[in-house]
């Protein structure tokens, strides 16, 4: 038994010369097991980052629509057209500064706008838009109102005899509208914007609405008096309304003298620049038919009322003339018919005859 045990000792190896050999070759082993560590995260690190970039890529090549395809169209077109731009405010900038230079050279007095200032003549006039209709219009209209008020302030700055313009009953809708697009209108010079009534502040024998359904025709502008305009948007949604308002308080009412010297295609019905504008040329040249013509767009289809008369004599006489010609026609197809008519009842005599000769001989 000593024996066997002894035998096993001397072939068994003592666990201090194992740790020692395991130490030996685990220190050996080490770097290439750190390598081949390192390989498979780098090989798992690259499959994540597949994975991870795959759904990125289709992604990247998913079906575009017509209108974002047109959108990156203008884009780049924007941005190979950027230079071009530049290059065009350089040039639009040389081309203002060399004008500047030869209006300076041009002017004695050294400054054109003072210039054009001096012979300003501003008239007594006053001309209100009156804004108490905000109710009845939508947004849309509200805007269009808004900017057609922009046009009238902007033309009676220019004009030679500016009026004395009145925005009243100026909140609602329209007020918001401008604050939200316009601010800068809080800076407007040369007219009262007021949230009251016109007839808060203006005596009543002072005005005269401007209305295309009063029966009264305006001959003359009087410098004394305060001139209103309605300011509705309404695409004739509410008929005669400021002809039924002026009535209604007792205020004066009339038309401009529209239909004696225009004759236009569509209703006589103006927007509200227009009328404005219209007044401002009456002033400035005295003559209704020069301010019509100048104002009034081409859509209108106006046409002077000499004109229209004389194209309208034109098509009676050649109405007469055809008128002629057919009672002419219809004599000479009588005549033919009278001529016509003894040779056919001959020939039914005639046949009449036949027939009584044959009857006879068949009886």
């Amino acid at each position: 038994m000593l024996r066997a045990q002894g035998k096993v000792a001397a072939g068994a190896v003592s666990p201090l010369l194992y740790f020692q050999r395991h130490q030996i070759m685990t220190s050996e082993m080490l770097p290439a097991f750190i390598e081949s560590s390192n390989v498979e995260r780098k090989q798992s690190l690259n499959e994540d980052q597949e994975k991870s970039q795959k759904p990125r890529l289709c992604e990247r090549f998913e079906p575009i629509s017509k209108r974002q395809m047109k959108k990156l169209i203008k884009q780049k077109q924007w941005e190979e057209q950027r230079e071009l731009r530049k290059q065009k405010r350089k040039e639009k900038r040389k081309r203002k500064q060399l004008e500047r230079q030869c209006q300076l050279e041009s002017n004695s007095d050294g400054n054109d706008r003072k210039r054009i200032r001096r012979d300003v003549v501003h008239s007594t006039l006053r001309l209100i838009i009156d804004c108490s209709f905000d109710s009845l219009m939508i947004l849309k209209d509200i805007k269009k109102l808004h900017k057609q008020i922009q046009r009238c302030y902007a033309e009676n700055r220019r004009a030679l005899h500016p009026v004395q313009f009145y925005l009243t009953s100026h909140g609602g809708q329209l007020k918001k509208n401008m604050d939200e697009n316009d601010k800068g209108w809080v800076n407007w010079k040369d007219i009262h914007i007021k949230p009251e009534h016109y007839s808060e502040f203006i005596k009543k024998e002072d005005l005269i609405y401007l209305t295309s359904d009063s029966p009264n025709v305006l001959k003359e502008l009087d410098e004394s008096k305060a001139y209103v305009i309605g300011g509705l948007v309404d695409h004739n949604h509410h008929k005669g309304l400021t002809y039924k308002q002026a009535s209604n308080h007792g205020i004066d009412h009339a038309q401009l003298p529209l239909g004696n010297f225009v004759k236009m295609n569509s209703r006589k019905v103006l927007a509200i620049n227009h009328v404005f504008e219209i007044i401002l040329e009456y002033l400035e040249t005295r003559d209704w038919q020069e301010a019509f013509f100048t104002i009034l767009p081409q859509r209108k289809g106006a046409i002077p009322t000499d004109k229209a008369c004389e194209g309208s004599s034109h098509d009676k006489k050649s109405a007469r003339i055809e008128d002629g010609l057919d009672s002419d026609s219809s004599e000479e197809e009588n005549s033919k018919n009278e001529l016509e008519s003894p040779h056919e009842e001959e020939k039914q005599d005639k046949e009449n005859s036949n027939e009584s000769t044959v009857n006879s001989v068949l009886h």
